[in-house]
């Protein structure tokens, strides 16, 4: 049996952190290392965690330099083979790891990709998020999406990425997915629902509060991935991307055109 060490990073989201823990240690899957980070939360969030701690692996309670600095804190103290990470406001649906760690096991890819669903701070679903076939050239033109939640990954291609960039303050989990893919990753999807992505008024997707740090990251991975910055001609490339992700997954279509744009709802 694999074992599966999966991360939580926790900045005062008390609200919602007993749910996103309680969503991992109480799977189907005995062979779990969870590990919370919390860097110094000052809204309750610690209480949550001391009242789980028997149920936790690791606690790491200390400064870091953003999110993406504490996931590789945690991922360097992890010892499984497989890993994951969720965000202290999302959740992992029953049987999450059972299914990632047999279709791991059966197909010879790095990183595995289920779907979403999103709910928002109650708990009602909002609608339904579908992870696409991951390519580098449709990142790119921002017309291919993973759902975090639902995404898992051998320790070997983590390590080979060489984790997290912490310079990313805004998307370290699509850096992420970029790394891996430059790195030769083999991607997969799972056509399963894994997860739940939560929007609230403070989540970075609802409250867009670091759109221009956003635009940014997308600017520089753009570069990143295709060696250059964008010209005008891009962003008619950009257009017929997002046609062609549309045309081929009618279902994600039917989502966006009946109850619109992730980005738009508030929780």
């Amino acid at each position: 049996m694999h074992k599966v060490s999966i991360v939580t990073i926790s900045f005062n989201q008390a609200e919602f952190l007993e749910r996103t823990i309680l969503s991992v240690v109480e799977q189907d899957y005995s062979d779990i290392e969870y590990i919370v980070v919390d860097p110094g939360s000052t809204d309750g969030s610690r209480d949550v965690i001391e009242r789980y701690r028997s149920r936790i692996s690791r606690v790491i309670l200390e400064p870091d330099r953003g999110p993406a600095d504490g996931l590789n804190k945690g991922f360097a103290r992890a010892t499984g083979d497989i890993f994951a990470f969720l965000n202290s406001d999302d959740v992992l649906l029953p049987g999450a790891f059972r299914s990632a760690v047999a279709f791991l096991n059966s197909n010879d890819v790095d990183v595995v990709s289920a779907n979403a669903a999103i709910i928002d701070a109650k708990d009602r679903h909002l609608r339904m998020g579908y992870s696409e076939p991951f390519s580098l050239m449709m990142f790119a033109y921002d017309a291919c999406t993973l759902f975090q939640p639902s995404t898992f990954f051998t320790r070997e291609v983590f390590e080979r990425a060489r984790g997290f960039n912490v310079e990313n303050k805004s998307c370290w989990d699509a850096e992420l997915w970029v790394d891996m893919a430059l790195s030769d990753a083999r991607f997969a999807l799972a056509d399963e629902v894994w997860g739940a992505c939560r929007l609230h008024r403070q989540s970075i997707t609802s409250s867009r509060r670091l759109e221009k740090q956003i635009q940014a990251d997308q600017r520089r991975l753009f570069n990143k991935i295709l060696g250059r910055d964008s010209k005008g001609i891009d962003r008619l490339v950009a257009q017929a991307c997002r046609v062609r992700k549309h045309l081929r997954s009618p279902r994600a279509l039917y989502e966006r055109v009946v109850r619109g744009p992730i980005s738009r709802r508030v929780a």
